[in-house]
């Protein structure tokens, strides 16, 4: 086992010797499960686009970052590094939830959490803090599970963000003027680009 693997391992034993309680043991698979397939920022981000006159542009930001999470995270970098879980290093620890069956970098959780929060925290949208306080909770709550080393939470947040950032760029550059960002941003209240 490299020096690696043994410290990370040590942390999540940390967080399950210390930070474990029948209350988060109840908590933190639903959280989790908000999480999984990116599904609540999906819904969050047709609910921008779909329903809010207002953050329409965003909506169609949030689902850009997301797609780009999903190709750079899951279709790219998990293959690439196939990493596996902690959980399988550690294999006395009893899991509150299925183990995943894809390799462990980076989190996915952790990378569509980030990638829609910040668009939000980006766009300064309503909702962005209380948004990435989610994704911050949904993050740790990978930890806690013991499915994910804190260098694949910490490789999702940084290609989550990432991603937030190129759609939040693709958008304010090239997409905001065509005809999409006009029928997008059409019935705002200010107008204009923010």
């Amino acid at each position: 086992m490299n020096p690696l693997v043994t410290a990370e391992l040590g942390i999540l034993d940390w967080i399950a010797a210390h930070c474990h309680s029948a209350f988060l043991d109840v908590l933190m698979p639903a959280v989790t499960r908000l999480g999984d397939s990116g599904m609540i920022w999906i819904l969050l981000g047709l609910a921008l686009l779909l329903l809010s006159r207002r953050e329409r542009s965003t909506g169609f930001q949030v689902l850009l970052a997301l797609l780009l999470s999903l190709l750079i995270c899951n279709l790219f970098l998990k293959p690439l590094v196939d990493r596996i879980r902690p959980c399988d290093w550690n294999t006395a620890v009893e899991l509150l939830i299925p183990r995943p069956g894809d390799p462990s970098f980076p989190s996915g959780h952790s990378s569509a959490s980030f990638a829609a929060a910040m668009v939000l925290v980006l766009t300064k949208c309503r909702g962005r803090w209380a948004a990435l306080a989610l994704a911050v909770v949904i993050a740790f709550s990978r930890l806690y599970l013991y499915v994910h080393f804190p260098t694949d939470v910490l490789g999702g947040i940084l290609v989550g963000t990432v991603c937030a950032l190129l759609s939040v760029t693709i958008w304010r550059r090239w997409l905001e003027k065509t005809a999409l960002g006009r029928a997008l941003t059409r019935g705002r209240g200010d107008g204009g680009p923010r």
